[in-house]
């Protein structure tokens, strides 16, 4: 009989499940439960881009495309990136297509830690980034933003953290799960710190299209940045083109012809058909973006008022499409604030522990669904909050 604890990687043993996807599993699992835990959008892929797919498949040319992706999805992410940042990305040599920012996120973090290298990962964020930095034999530091400053990352915060093994600085902004926002202001004083270093950003910018209020500035506009910065991005959350799987990468040649060599050995291309529909998506879809933010911006001006009326803080949120309030006031932790409401009221959201230590205290609840389930969902976590006041009263 043969023994698996031997047999699986020490790494992988020791590696905790996603803290999203437990309670969206359990969650799966139980009839009448309204899930707020992923970050799906619930929008349909505008037409236009699914119309562009049928065309692929219509003429059987379902094939393998080149390792960095189709020559014309690099020049309209080129031209993009341009519009957008005025900032230029050679689209030979410069830009790799990737399934999902996802396998950009990973193939930055392989392409540049070596075992020993210290990664500053801030925080809270996404719940990739530390397991992925672990598994090439990096060591992450934890970088806690805090509600005092909005969870804007501020030079305080990191700069007696870098050591002479820092190797990358990860920027998740707009941030999931706080939804903040970074200005050129809040970069600048960043941005000269790291000038004086070899230090090289990864900027996670997926909910770059997704602000509000102001337009996204990335930290690559500010001089001398773009020469030590990762710059990831996608179509899943923007063009809700979640299934199509689709991101790319853009950084100096240096460091993209070698990250190439992981992407040809461990994917060899990202899908042919999702990538013809990603040019019209960048070329025609603009509209339908704008569209999307004024719905999610709505959500979220509800969700932070009805968290602030039945006393539970919620900060602001700038970006993205989740809201962050503090359960504190419950003296519930954040697994058990989530567990508990899942099966008293049948209502799924993330503890905010699963972003990081920091996160501790809070529930990230995505926006990302109709209104109807958002009014439904408030009105069940009301409830919730009356019994547990009932019991703190009894007791």
């Amino acid at each position: 009989m043969i023994d698996y604890d031997k047999v699986l990687s020490e790494k992988i043993k020791k590696m905790k499940p996603s803290g999203i996807r437990k309670f969206f599993d359990i969650a799966g699992s139980m009839e009448g439960v309204i899930s707020l835990g992923v970050g799906e959008p619930d929008f349909s892929t505008p037409w236009v881009i699914r119309k562009s797919a049928i065309q692929v498949l219509e003429r059987k040319h379902i094939i393998y495309g080149p390792n960095k992706g189709l020559e014309p999805l690099r020049n309209a992410v080129s031209n993009r990136i341009k519009k957008k940042h005025g900032v230029e990305y050679d689209p030979e040599n410069e830009i790799i297509v990737t399934v999902g920012g996802s396998e950009g996120i990973d193939l930055a973090i392989r392409g540049i830690v070596d075992p020993g290298d210290e990664v500053l990962v801030v925080e809270p964020c996404f719940v990739c980034y530390a397991p992925l930095v672990e598994l090439v034999g990096g060591v992450a530091v934890p970088v806690p933003t805090r509600i005092e400053n909005n969870f804007k990352l501020t030079l305080d915060d990191f700069k007696d953290k870098v050591t002479d093994r820092t190797k990358m600085i990860i920027m998740p902004f707009p941030n999931n799960p706080t939804g903040a926002v970074m200005t050129r202001e809040d970069l600048k004083p960043i941005a000269e710190f790291l000038r004086d270093t070899d230090i090289i950003v990864l900027s996670d910018e997926i909910y770059s299209e997704l602000t509000y209020g102001r337009k996204h500035f990335s930290i690559i506009e500010l001089d001398g940045m773009r020469e030590r910065t990762i710059y990831v991005n996608g179509f899943s959350k923007a063009y809700a083109m979640t299934g199509w799987r689709l991101g790319y990468v853009t950084a100096p040649e240096p460091i993209i012809s070698q990250i190439a060599k992981i992407h040809q050995y461990g994917i060899m291309c990202s899908p042919y058909i999702s990538q013809n529909a990603a040019v019209e998506a960048l070329n025609s879809c603009d509209d339908e973006i704008v569209k999307m933010r004024d719905e999610y911006d709505a959500r979220r001006r509800y969700l932070v008022n009805e968290f602030n009326r039945i006393s539970l803080t919620c900060f602001n949120p700038e970006g993205a499409f989740y809201v962050f309030p503090c359960i504190k006031s419950t003296g519930l932790t954040s697994e058990e604030f989530c567990e508990r409401l899942l099966y008293e009221e049948k209502v799924a959201v993330v503890p905010g522990s699963a972003f990081g230590d920091s996160g501790e205290g809070y529930i990230r609840i995505s926006y990302a669904y109709s209104l109807k389930h958002l009014m439904e969902a408030m009105r069940r976590i009301e409830n919730f909050l009356t019994k547990l006041k009932g019991e703190n009263h009894e007791s």
